[in-house]
């Protein structure tokens, strides 16, 4: 039985010629802004960068070299390599290329879509046999030049949003449901949350909604959350649940965005007196190896990140060309049950 739905079209590469056209001047013109090489004037350059935008053009750094070349590079785009997350992944990415000779060429976002967008366009300069990003969030020029990039394009880390390709990873909102269901089934009702920046997290928000409808689907709610305004970390973690705490005392269990921001929330209890688990449960999420080396090993959930790049790179190795509609590949996530909740 045929499905209704419509195959995604694999749109032909962008020319200079079309670029041009656009932009009602000379290819010559469009060379010249785009080289950033010779007399051009302001609006002129304007009207050709934006024609750029919209189109998703990409110059062919190997423009001069033998028709048939094949770069042998496969782009990676991250958005940090402070977070121990992202070098796993990596690994994974590293482990399936190994032996194939293909090398990574890596691009760091810092969490900056903007960013991203420059990084996208200059990978994809250099004719690469693929691209594997993190995430779903992007700049509309950047899901264009993807789309029209001809080669496949990998979506990392989630699954709960449509790909441009091939999305690998698992569920974030399912891990926040999960989170939820876990510890009302351990006897826990008055809940907190403590997280960081949602506007460069996107997954640590869909986790937020998931254990919400958790609680939601119990006739229950957050008693009251914290939001530390910048990126995860231990100390951040720390000082949040304790303004949470002395805010609104009585909370019996308290779900943090991930394990830096729970490794910090148990250093808190340690210095307070306050019993792990029996006084105050805490639940983080990624399963890092430093939390299972605490005192009291940490509750959380662990994603397989070795698995997601492996996989991603397995995958488009499998079939180096799209065919039909996008594919999810969903690589899971498990309860640590631990001992702080």
């Amino acid at each position: 039985m045929k499905s209704g739905r419509r195959q995604p079209d694999r749109k032909q590469k962008v020319t200079l010629t079309e670029v041009a056209k656009m932009s009602g001047v000379s290819e010559i013109t469009v060379s010249r802004v785009l080289r950033n090489n010779g007399p051009v004037s302001t609006q002129t350059r304007e009207k050709v960068l934006e024609a750029v935008k919209q189109t998703g053009y990409v110059p062919n750094r190997l423009a001069g070299s033998l028709a048939s070349a094949d770069s042998n590079l496969m782009g990676v785009v991250i958005p940090s390599l402070s977070n121990i997350v992202f070098p796993e992944v990596l690994r994974g990415i590293h482990s399936a290329l190994g032996p194939t000779g293909i090398q990574p060429v890596v691009g760091i976002t810092d969490y900056n879509m903007e960013i991203e967008e420059q990084l996208v366009r200059s990978l994809l300069a250099w004719k690469p046999q693929a691209m594997l990003i993190v995430g779903f969030d992007h700049t509309d020029a950047t899901r264009q030049m993807l789309r029209n990039s001809g080669v496949r394009v990998a979506e990392l880390m989630d699954i709960d949003s449509e790909a441009i390709d091939i999305a690998v990873g698992m569920s974030h909102r399912g891990a926040g449901y999960d989170t939820g269901r876990h510890l009302l089934e351990r006897g826990y009702r008055k809940f907190g949350y403590v997280g960081h920046d949602w506007l460069s997290d996107r997954r640590a928000r869909l986790r937020f909604d998931g254990l919400c409808d958790a609680l939601n689907r119990s006739g229950l709610s957050l008693v009251d959350q914290e939001l530390f305004q910048g990126p995860s970390s231990t100390m951040a973690g720390r000082q949040a649940l304790q303004a949470l705490l002395t805010r609104t005392p009585g909370i019996d269990a308290v779900v943090f965005s991930n394990d830096d921001m729970a490794i910090g929330g148990v250093f808190h209890c340690l210095a307070q007196n306050i019993a792990l688990k029996d006084d105050l449960a805490i639940f983080g999420f990624n399963g890092l190896e430093i939390g299972g080396a605490l005192p009291q090993p940490l509750s959380t959930i662990r994603s397989h990140r070795f698995e997601i790049g492996r996989t991603a790179v397995e995958k488009i190795l499998e079939t180096p060309v799209q065919h039909g509609a996008p594919a999810t590949i969903n690589t899971g996530y498990e309860i640590v049950v631990g001992a702080t909740a």
